[in-house]
């Protein structure tokens, strides 16, 4: 059965793109996509693919419910995204959602708003990321030092990104053995970059040129290890959204990351 799809954002880099991902699938079927900064703009102009359906972008979720969507996939930002997944829960809706820096908070009120329907929230949809974090993970107990650096576009606006929040979570979760860190003067303040969980340092750049880059370093006696990954387009964040897109209705409430889909 074809999976019939919305996107939010449709406009914006990643949400045109995702659009011309979505329409090239045999999986799939771009039904709907909005986007209020673009509303009434042919989506040929907004996004690149030749197999693009004739759609007009729409400025609210009430095009999706007219279209009769089974996904809708969100990439917007923080605020839009809480509203977006607020509709896709009442309505039925599943929801694949590449917008990060949602709080507790937010995943206790998904929880129990998804009950219709499923939500799958990824901070990362590159497959290369994903296996990134689970071989720091892998790595961390074995390590009594670690630092992460975080490279992205200077148009992201959230600092550190969700990825690298997260490979710190499950890098402090892994292993309770790390070394304290020995600095106690910092020249210019936060020159050793933010602490994260078990005081691993987190250290973010944002420059124009790049895409979404993260590297992890782990320290111990007589050895390091670098275990790095970069995406260079958007077009790699695609086969992690399709695979989504096409699993988020066989998973019950909310699921966070990748991982079990790639049976990690």
């Amino acid at each position: 059965m074809t999976i019939r799809v919305g996107v939010f954002g449709a406009g914006g880099r990643m949400g045109s793109t995702v659009c011309a991902a979505v329409a090239a699938d045999s999986a799939c079927e771009l039904v709907s996509a909005v986007d209020p900064h673009h509303e009434g703009i042919d989506l040929h102009l907004v996004a690149r693919g030749t197999d693009l359906p004739e759609l007009t972008v729409a400025g609210g979720a009430e095009a999706f419910e007219r279209a009769g969507v089974d996904v809708v996939v969100d990439f917007t930002h923080l605020d839009a995204a809480r509203e977006n997944l607020a509709w896709a829960a009442e309505h039925g809706v599943h929801a694949v959602v590449g917008t990060t820096g949602f709080s507790a908070d937010d995943l206790a009120r998904f929880e129990s708003t998804f009950t219709d329907s499923n939500c799958m929230i990824v901070p990362n949809f590159a497959i290369g990321a994903v296996l990134m974090m689970r071989f720091a993970e892998l790595a961390a107990p074995w390590f009594q030092t670690a630092e992460v650096l975080e490279y992205h576009h200077d148009e992201k606006v959230d600092a550190p990104s969700g990825t690298a929040m997260l490979t710190v979570e499950r890098m402090a979760a892994a292993s309770e053995e790390w070394a304290e860190d020995p600095t106690r003067k910092e020249v210019i303040d936060h020159a050793r970059g933010a602490e994260g969980p078990a005081g691993i340092r987190v250290h973010s750049v944002r420059m124009r040129g790049m895409v979404a880059h993260q590297e992890v370093l782990l320290g111990t006696e007589g050895q390091t290890l670098s275990i790095r990954h970069d995406s260079y387009d958007r077009s790699s964040f695609m086969p992690g959204v399709l695979l989504a897109v096409k699993a988020v209705g066989d998973r019950p409430g909310i699921t966070v990351g990748l991982d079990d889909v790639l049976g990690l």
